[in-house]
């Protein structure tokens, strides 16, 4: 049996913290930062990383297409 495992890839210098990725993403996968980009904005990274599967809704709602999705297959 195959799983979806997934990870996003964030442009932190691109990405202005705009929030729209964390309502969109049904696993709690992405928070905003603490810290700042060289913008002066809190941007947007996997805080729960295991719990991703890749299913791109953060990118697709990203007005600035910040976030690269990434899905590998993984053998349970």
């Amino acid at each position: 049996m195959t799983k979806v495992k997934g990870a996003i890839v964030v442009d932190t210098e691109v990405c202005k913290g705009c929030d729209l990725c964390i309502p969109v993403c049904a696993d709690h996968v992405i928070s905003m930062s603490k810290e700042v980009n060289r913008k002066g904005y809190h941007y947007a990274y996997m805080s729960n990383p295991e719990a991703c599967t890749g299913c791109t809704n953060c990118a697709i709602v990203c007005p600035d297409r910040a976030i690269s999705v990434y899905r590998v297959k993984v053998s349970v």
